[in-house]
């Protein structure tokens, strides 16, 4: 099944619940911030180069910035949503599902758990297998390159069973939890419900370290 428009949807659903002013578990970011970001990716694709090449960061934080800026009303964060909402250009590449599920699919899950998770009160959704499969197949797509920063080796297990060997080393730390969770702390999230097996001063090391994009 291509979970990704399901995905958009519970997105933009979570992201018009919170308003435009709700904190996000992405520094710095509102969640109007984080729906600029969203719409900017789909349709002024050149501004992702500022994601991940450092010269051209300012250019696509002062694009975010600017646009949700003029997201600040509830009428305007909800055309904002809502443009994010139908997708990108029809011309894009996204519109491929090849392409769309590698760009989106864990974007998309991150991002709800960024808004659901930066409240006092939240609790771990319950993932359909598949999906959860889906999510797991993307993340050991990338695994290595997420830990990149990692000077450990690292095993990624679910607690179902399966098990993904991210980086090696003399010394390495497993990490255990189901994929949804696995993968929000791949991207760094602190609030990923995870557990860790491995020497002491390996774990410590592990949760100091710099985890993900």
């Amino acid at each position: 099944m291509h979970y990704v428009t399901p995905s958009r949807e519970v997105l933009a659903e979570t992201l018009l619940a919170a308003g435009p002013d709700a904190p996000t578990l992405c520094e710095g970011w509102r969640t109007r911030d984080l729906a600029a970001h969203l719409y900017l990716r789909e349709h002024r694709p050149a501004l992702g180069l500022g994601m991940v090449i450092r010269k051209f960061a300012p250019a696509t934080e002062r694009a975010t910035r600017e646009t949700g800026e003029r997201a600040n009303s509830p009428a305007a964060y909800e055309a904002l949503v809502n443009r994010f909402l139908a997708g990108p250009p029809i011309l894009s590449p996204m519109r491929l599902n090849a392409i769309d599920r590698s760009a989106n699919l864990i974007e998309y899950f991150v991002h709800t758990e960024d808004v659901r998770r930066a409240t006092t009160r939240w609790a771990p959704r319950a993932l359909d297998a598949e999906y959860a499969n889906a999510l797991w197949e993307e993340l050991v797509k990338r695994a290595a390159f997420l830990y990149r920063g990692v000077d450990l080796g690292i095993v990624l297990v679910r607690q179902d069973g399966p098990r993904h060997v991210a980086k090696r080393a003399p010394v390495s730390v497993a990490i255990v939890g189901d994929p949804g969770e696995l993968l929000l702390h791949a991207h760094g999230r602190s609030q990923a419900l995870v557990t860790f097996e491995g020497q002491p001063d390996a774990v410590a090391l592990l949760q100091s370290a710099d985890v993900g994009i």
